[in-house]
């Protein structure tokens, strides 16, 4: 059998997988007369052990194809039109694309399907069996990862035997850390000390225009200062002086005031994009959606009560969308607080997020889609926002990027990528 015949083998065997397991999910939910759902607790149990085979089947994929990028990067490394020091770039965006799942998350996913084949085969094993999940094979990967490959294997093989399948999450981890620690004491130590240098503060958005804000720090600061927030939210209910908030709201508007030197936390400086249909111009009473960059759309109501209510600076902006598919085509430049109205637009029409599809990293830089070199100007429409990984994959070898849409006739804004194994990607702007 050719190298071609086994990959349409093993995709139809995985094509007839997805489409039995299609026809599970299509089964009655509701029970038949006289079932007490045994039957179904069952299909439960195996499909969850379905879902760690799979997730095993996927890392074995991972591996292979690092591999032969790897050796095709080499190749290229020794020919000229790679540079050596850019060797396994690409690989893990290559994944993402095709797993639709961030960069971050198909790193994550490629160094644990890496470690699982090369040190903790014992924890692959017991993955590829359904009797642990893909989260705890993660885990496991994680707190052994500062151990050389002799070491990995000892814990491998003890954490295999300590009957992990049979713990909850928290238990089992404990358990593989217990372990990791004493393997290697002194190592266990400095990884801790480490990982110290990793403190930061990240945000992500929520349901129902929230944000969640994230710091991780060493765990003394992190008790100190969510035991100070505590202390200051309880003096002012002993005093009555909490003017109807709750305890956890009085700590989040504390939280906000001694970070920003507010005296109150809705006194935010605001800039909110009023978007209006070209259609719509002339029409006064034309609904208006609003949106937060990086944040998404906002209910007008909301948007009223941010314009309103808050204490700090105030900004809005006239942001003009098609009729027809929604997408953002110009805008009025008018604000004296603001510099670039170009780089702002692109911004605005790409959400304030990486147009790269699937992922969800903040734009870090604005490029040009059709290269200045070859003729590509610098314009709304040959503009896309950017991480600064996937900006940076643009010049290795096999990536390109076009412009099938401009944005201006009856399609949204859209771009098309293409990864060096020839499988391409589309990315459309949103309304």
């Amino acid at each position: 059998m050719s190298s071609n015949e086994a990959v349409d083998a093993v995709g139809e065997e995985l094509t007839a997988l997805l489409t039995r397991l299609g026809e599970l999910a299509e089964l009655p939910t509701d029970p038949a007369p006289g079932d007490d759902g045994a039957a179904c607790v069952d299909r439960i149990a195996v499909l969850e052990r379905a879902r760690a085979a799979v997730a095993a089947a996927q890392h074995s994929a991972m591996v292979a194809f690092g591999r032969a990028q790897v050796e095709a990067q080499l190749a290229q490394i020794a020919t000229g039109r790679l540079d050596p020091e850019k060797l396994g770039r690409g690989i893990a965006d290559q994944i993402a694309l095709a797993a639709h799942v961030s960069p971050h998350v198909a790193d994550r996913r490629l160094s644990a399907a890496r470690a699982l084949a090369s040190d903790l085969p014992r924890t692959r094993a017991l993955l590829a069996a359904g009797r642990i999940s893909e989260w705890l094979a993660e885990q496991i990967v994680s707190l052994t990862s500062h151990l050389d490959p002799e070491t990995r294997r000892l814990v491998d093989k003890q954490a295999a035997e300590a009957g992990l399948d049979e713990l909850g999450r928290k238990a089992a981890v404990a358990a593989v850390k217990k372990l990791a620690y004493e393997a290697d004491p002194i190592g266990f130590t400095a990884r801790g000390r480490t990982a110290r240098k990793d403190r930061r503060v990240t945000l992500r958005p929520a349901p129902d225009t929230m944000a969640v804000l994230s710091g991780l720090l060493p765990v003394e600061q992190g008790v100190a200062c969510i035991a100070a927030l505590r202390k200051y939210a309880d003096s002012l209910i002993a005093t009555g002086d909490t003017e109807d908030r709750t305890r956890d709201q009085i700590i989040a508007d504390t939280l906000v005031e001694r970070l920003t030197g507010q005296v109150y936390a809705e006194d935010v400086n605001v800039e909110v994009g009023i978007v209006l249909p070209l259609d719509a111009l002339t029409d006064p009473d034309s609904p208006k959606t609003a949106e937060l960059v990086g944040h998404g759309p906002l209910p007008s109501g909301i948007v009223s009560d941010l314009l309103r209510y808050t204490g700090g600076q105030r900004w809005w902006r006239r942001l003009f969308a098609h009729p027809v598919h929604g997408g953002l085509v110009g805008g009025d430049p008018q604000r004296r607080l603001f510099d670039g109205f170009l780089a702002k637009l692109v911004t605005w029409r790409d959400h304030g997020w990486c147009r790269e599809p699937f992922c969800d990293a903040p734009i870090r830089h604005l490029d040009h889609i059709k290269g200045r070199k070859a003729g590509g100007p610098t314009s709304f429409g040959n503009g896309r926002g950017g991480c600064v990984r996937h900006n940076e994959d643009k010049e290795l070898p096999g990536w390109r990027h076009e412009l099938l849409h401009d944005g201006y006739g009856d399609q949204p804004h859209t771009v098309q990528t293409t990864t060096p194994t020839g499988h391409t990607y589309t990315s459309r702007a949103g309304p």
